[in-house]
């Protein structure tokens, strides 16, 4: 019995992952995430289309059902999941996302506030009609190479014939491996014109075609304020456009305004609108603002329609300023105008996408009129052929009558072989010896039914030689003359303008920086109250007066502070929170606080505040530091007046942890206890001060296995005793020693 040989191919495991990644990269790039600039779509998009152009679901037929659109997509030409194919088609239906909606959706599509469509089984949809006649409408005409689907049992085109520059006019964004695109949509007219332009003087600069295309032009409208980068954005074809919200002042009765926001950045559609809702009662609530009474959104199908009530006498200017600057009203759109050209990523000018676009236009008519050329020529022969036999019917006839089978009569009018066939005269056997018709003509002539032999008949065929013959003209023109092409594609832009074009929703200009004066804040003492759940609040002093007792006995830190200062807060892991003051809630001394993880970086589940103090008190003092493995070092509390909300206050081992953080000035001497029960007692100015990014020196020698659990610090006669073992211990009984020795065990 013969045994398989096998083969065992070794590689590199490192090559097989690059090139395997390399490949996988590829594909998301090219065959899902990135635009072809030629049509401006994806694959999923592209397919979608022509699956739907297949079904024959047209803008004039009734709506179909998107499972159905879907699921007929997903099994012939996109092997994927069916909510990636719905979610593409929910996109070209919806009007606030596409400069030109290319799918007309019927149920629920979705919102502009962020609601998602009905599922694929309950909404139906339908090709538009742009999207019928100017990215469908030439299929049939071998305008474009059609490639195999994944399992070969279908053919779909590797690009749709789309006659203008969609990947302008609608945008596009996606996210590929390493790369991603964003493109912003523009206005259909303008981008015809900036297409005409270029066709006209392929020398003209981005400037140029500036002057037709003037922007970007969102669904959502708003306003551009950084005219002046655009053409920095459009030659590079990336950067920053920078986006407000149009805002409008109403008066009501008794003196009173409201501001009316009836456009938004196109950056704020989806839930960004509740974040802004949010964040405006966010400047309310922590009285960055008094002037708003009230916020409603008043939006519906009609448009847009946000509601700020204001207090009488309102500086609306300086309001709508803060709104910019502190809210998504003024938002960044980022761009990255990249595509893929010739089957590799790239990112394009504003110029380059126009000459693919216009290159792309030469390459579809020119294949175009090829084929409708061809067509034509067939046609002239047939008619000729036609018209010719009309002129020896009488002939033809003998030999239909005097033949045996139709070979026999197509073999006599093509080759003028006669023979076996029964002719009345010598003549007429002489006459069919020399007919030559083509193939194409015999077939018609055979073909030929006798009401075509009617005098108006002739006449008519005699018209559509005619025809033909000025359309095989026009044709070869259009087709041998870059002009007359030119021409042809120009009057196609311009019908296409006319009948789809609207008028531009977004303004274009160069606006001022966002300048709002904040009021100052009335500064004034507060008391600072932490219990040890991390809650903290703000109370009157004159509250903390009253409620002595009760604060500290609830509180675990508590000191008076000025409501401009800040928070530092401590943890174990070494980092050090910010907290502004004037952000913490000034409130009743019986009401809750807030947890400190809500306003700041602490995370409680993660870390251990081990020392809270005002800014103002931190940075006047030095601070000592002690680490789990008995790590010390005094830091000068001014290192610690940053603007940042979170910091590492000390270095560390990674397996070390921060057990003290206290204020050292006035102190002399420190005792640390370990969790074997050793105690050492030195005096203060034994411990060198460092930097915070110093990790300091050791302070007591631990036995192995050992830690310290506390570190104390003493005024010079102060008494200090701790709970030890249950009974009272005071810490100036341990013996005075040098830093860096091991500490005595205390006998109580």
């Amino acid at each position: 019995m013969e045994t398989k040989q096998e083969n065992i191919i070794r590689t590199d495991y490192a090559e097989v992952m690059q090139k395997s990644y390399i490949d996988y990269a590829m594909s998301v790039i090219i065959s899902r995430a990135l635009p072809d600039v030629r049509d401006g779509l994806k694959p999923v998009q592209r397919r979608t289309l022509y699956d739907m152009y297949e079904l024959g679901i047209r803008y004039d037929r009734p709506y179909r059902k998107c499972a159905r659109i879907v699921g007929d997509t997903m099994g012939k030409y996109h092997p994927h999941g069916d909510s990636s194919i719905y979610e593409a088609l929910v996109v070209m239906a919806q009007d606030f996302k596409k400069g030109k909606t290319l799918v007309d959706g019927h149920g629920n599509f979705g919102s502009i506030e962020g609601d998602g469509a009905a599922a694929m089984r309950y909404t139906e949809a339908r090709l538009e009609k742009l999207t019928q006649e100017v990215f469908l409408g030439d299929l049939d005409k071998d305008v474009v190479d059609f490639m195999p689907n994944f399992d070969e049992t279908e053919k779909e085109p590797v690009v749709l014939p789309v006659r203008i520059p969609n990947i302008l006019v609608n945008g596009a964004d996606g996210i590929a491996v390493g790369m991603a695109t964003s493109i912003p949509p523009h206005n259909l007219g303008e981008v015809i014109d900036a297409v005409k332009a270029y066709m006209k003087d392929s020398s003209i600069s981005v400037k140029g075609l500036m002057r037709y295309i003037k922007g970007p032009d969102f669904p959502t409208g708003g306003i551009v304020v950084n005219k002046d980068e655009l053409k920095n954005i459009y030659e590079t074809g990336t950067g920053k456009i920078r986006l407000r919200g149009r805002v409008e002042v109403e008066k009501l009765k008794g003196g009173r305004q409201q501001l009316v926001i009836t456009e938004i950045p196109y950056t704020m559609l989806g839930a960004n609108i509740g974040k802004f809702l949010n964040d405006v009662a966010g400047l309310v609530e922590t009285k960055k603002t008094t002037d708003i009474v009230d916020i409603s959104n008043q939006s519906s199908k009609e448009g847009i329609r946000i509601v700020l009530e204001l207090k009488k006498d309102t500086d609306v200017e300086n309001l709508t300023n803060m709104l910019y600057k502190k809210t998504r009203l003024e938002d960044t759109f980022g761009v990255n105008m990249l595509a893929v050209a010739d089957g590799r990523p790239e990112t394009l000018s504003l110029k380059q996408i126009i000459e693919h676009h216009v290159d792309f236009l030469f390459e579809v008519t020119t294949r175009k009129y090829k084929t409708l050329l061809t067509k034509e020529l067939e046609k002239k022969e047939i008619q000729e052929g036609l018209i010719k036999a009309c002129d020896v019917i009488d002939l033809i006839i003998e030999i239909l009558r005097g033949s045996k089978n139709r070979e026999q009569v197509k073999k006599c009018l093509v080759e003028g072989i006669t023979e076996g066939i029964r002719f009345k005269t010598r003549a007429s056997e002489k006459a069919a010896g020399k007919l030559r018709f083509s193939e194409r003509q015999a077939n018609a002539i055979l073909e030929m039914r006798l009401y075509k032999l009617i005098g108006l008949e002739i006449e008519a065929l005699q018209a559509e030689y005619e025809e033909t013959m000025k359309n095989i003209s026009t044709y070869q023109d259009i087709l041998d003359n870059y002009d007359s092409m030119a021409a042809v594609i120009m009057k196609e832009l311009d019908d296409i303008k006319k009948e789809y074009n609207t008028k531009r929703r977004t303004s274009i200009e160069n606006a001022q920086e966002a300048v709002y004066e904040e009021k100052k804040m009335e500064e004034m003492e507060v008391c600072f109250l932490m219990d040890r759940f991390g809650y903290m609040k703000l109370i009157d002093k004159t509250a903390y007066e009253r409620n002595k007792e009760a604060a500290h006995g609830e509180n675990k830190y508590i000191f008076t502070c000025m409501n401009t200062d800040k928070i530092c807060i401590f943890t174990d892991t070494g980092k050090m929170h910010t907290i502004k003051i004037a952000d913490i809630p000034l409130v009743r001394f019986r009401d809750k606080g807030t947890p400190a993880d809500n306003l700041s970086n602490y995370d409680s589940t993660r870390e251990q505040m081990i020392y809270v103090g005002p800014m103002a008190g931190v940075s006047r003092s030095s601070l000592m530091f002690v680490t789990e493995s008995a790590m010390c070092k005094i830091v000068e509390g001014e290192e610690f007046d940053v603007a940042k909300r979170t910091i590492a206050a000390t270095r560390m081992s990674e397996d070390d942890r921060l057990i003290f953080v206290g204020a050292a000035d006035e102190m002399e001497q420190v005792v640390l206890q370990s969790r074997g029960g050793c105690f050492l007692r030195f005096l203060k100015n034994e411990i060198p001060t460092k930097k915070k990014s110093a990790v300091g020196v050791r302070g007591m020698k631990l036995a192995q296995g050992d830690v310290l659990e506390h570190a104390y610090l003493l005024e010079g006669h102060q008494e200090y005793a701790i709970n030890y073992h249950d009974k009272q211990y005071s810490l100036n009984k341990v013996k005075l020693a040098r830093r860096d020795t091991k500490g005595i065990k205390p006998r109580i």
